[in-house]
Parts: C-alpha cells; structure tokens; sequence
C-alpha cells in the first residue's frame, strides 16, 4: 500500500528565494511521528521515503522515536550516483520523465557546479542562497526525460529490493 505523499517538509536552506514553504523541523518531526504512531496501529511496517535531504536528520529523530516505541519503521533515501543536488541535472531529468508539463525549458540556466560536499558549511550558515545566486545547484542543461526514466527505475528497483529484504541499519535506514 502506498499513502498520499507529504508534499512539505524542512527546506529552510531555501527560504533565501520567493516560493520556498518550509514546515520546519520540529513540525516535520511531530508530523512523522504521529504519522508512524497512527499507521502502524493497522500496519505492520511504515517505510518513508525521502526525496529531499533536508528533511534528513528529522527523519532519523523520528524514525528512531517510532523504533524505540516497538513500531517496525524506516525510512529510504532517493538517490542516484554522481546526482547534482538542487534543479540541475538529476531533479530536471526526473521532472522531465514524471511531469513535464512543469519543466520551464526555455529558462533553464546552469547553477553552482561545485560538488555539495564542498558547499555544505556555506549552506549551513547562509542557505541555498549563500552558494547560489539562482538556487541551482548543477547544472539542468542536458537533462532529459530518458535519463529521468532510468534514474526513477533504478531507484524504484533498489526501494522494491531494500523493503523487500527489511534490514534496517542502526538508524533505521533501509540500504
């Protein structure tokens, strides 16, 4: 069974640009929680599945909350290999293949190129905007719906693969 997704989270990184909702962490945390506590009184596992690397360490506060409660719950993260991090490369392609229709062809433009990894004590003191004038993250210009297709295929594989073996890692992380 597959529920309706959770369309908000924490993003704060990216409040520096118009548009960007954030929900914050501590709402995030009782959402998830309460989410967990309320499906498990009927199901037997709860997997969340996070697409949006903000939401990480909330995600694991609230995992471990809901295992240290006796509830079968993990979480697994959308990833692909060598993946850019914000409307670049990897997101572009995946909307291109999932939804089109809001891909914005004609405007796209490359962002900072640098790897995240490198980016990360900037982000965490200033936000998105602090490392990138246009929020972009990589770089969209050679993104396509074929390369989405492949990328959402293998990550839906390796999701079906990870549940279906259930070994959840000390924070509840299924790999």
């Amino acid at each position: 069974m597959v529920a309706p997704p959770l369309n908000y989270g924490a993003a704060g990184e990216h409040e520096g640009f118009p548009g960007t909702i954030s929900i914050g962490h501590e709402v995030l945390y009782s959402v998830l929680v309460e989410y967990g506590r309320s499906a498990c009184r009927w199901a037997a596992r709860l997997v969340f599945v996070n697409a949006h690397g903000g939401n990480g360490r909330t995600l694991l506060s609230a995992v471990s909350q809901l295992r240290t409660e006796g509830r079968e719950v993990a979480w697994f993260g959308c990833a692909s290999p060598g993946a850019d991090a914000h409307a670049g490369y990897t997101e572009t392609s995946l909307l291109l293949h999932i939804s089109p229709m809001v891909v914005r062809v004609e405007e796209m433009v490359s962002g900072n190129v640098t790897p995240v990894s490198e980016l990360m004590a900037s982000m965490r003191a200033g936000g998105v905007a602090a490392v990138s004038d246009n929020g972009i993250l990589g770089d969209p210009m050679a993104a396509s719906a074929a390369e989405g297709r492949r990328m959402l295929s293998e990550m839906a594989a390796r999701l079906a693969d990870a549940v279906g073996r259930w070994e959840p890692d000390s924070n509840g992380m299924l790999r």
